[in-house]
């Protein structure tokens, strides 16, 4: 299962009470959330996208081959720059798609541009402990 980050956010709250809470309050919520996925034991790749971006488009079907040869070994989240832009300008985010990799909290790879879904079990696998 390759999680977008939105989505986890969104599943924390009721849709209930969703109207009542602020923006401010949900990406709060949504940061802490991230943090916790990459602060980890498990390592972690994320890719930062964009809705409109072609490349980022491709990455999609690279990423769930990648999930489906690792396994729990590697969790994929997603993060929408359009949507969380605090998060893609915290790391620098200047292009998408923009993969990083992360175990507890560290990041230990990061590039922009599709890559195959060899070369990124290959990276991936490089970093399993």
């Amino acid at each position: 299962m390759i999680i977008i980050i939105s989505e986890l956010c969104n599943k924390y709250y009721s849709k209930r009470y969703s109207c009542i809470l602020s923006l401010r309050s949900k990406l709060n919520v949504m940061n802490a959330k991230f943090n916790d996925i990459i602060n980890g034991n498990v390592l972690v790749l994320v890719d930062f996208y964009a809705d409109w971006c072609g490349p980022c488009k491709m990455m999609s079907p690279i990423l769930q081959e990648v999930k489906a040869d690792l396994k729990d070994s590697v969790k994929i989240i997603k993060v929408n720059v359009d949507q969380h832009q605090d998060l893609a300008s915290h790391f620098m985010v200047r292009g998408v798609p923009t993969l990083m990799l992360f175990k507890t909290g560290k990041m230990l790879w990061r590039q922009s541009g599709v890559l195959s879904a060899r070369d990124l079990t290959s990276i991936v696998n490089q970093h399993l402990n």
